[in-house]
């Protein structure tokens, strides 16, 4: 059964998109935790970081992350978040990383 984020990606389900190349889509959170708060999605449906294989070229969140704060106007720093597994927030299981910015952002988060 395809994830939310699938329909999203497949345009079955409404979204403000922001960018999108062969391997990312990236739309506006609907419950946005910053003044830009952008979830970049995998096109490939990977449950979460903690399946990704050891080999193979995975900079594609980041990848995009760096073009979409750029594109944002993110020039007083921003925060990429990649919940893994439950006990950590992960909602959808679907390998995504949440792009924040556009205000002061605290430490330690949650």
């Amino acid at each position: 059964m395809a994830t939310l984020f699938t329909k999203i990606i497949n345009r079955e389900v409404p979204a403000t998109i922001v960018y999108e190349d062969e391997h990312v889509v990236a739309f506006r959170d609907i419950d946005p935790q910053a003044p830009t708060h952008i979830v970049i999605a995998t096109r490939e449906e990977t449950i979460g970081l903690a399946d990704l294989p050891e080999t193979g070229d995975h900079m594609h969140i980041l990848n995009a992350a760096k073009k979409i704060a750029e594109q944002e106007g993110l020039t007083g720093g921003y925060r990429l978040v990649i919940n893994q597994g439950k006990d950590a927030g992960q909602s959808f299981e679907h390998l995504h990383a949440h792009l924040l910015g556009g205000r002061q952002l605290l430490w330690p988060p949650g």
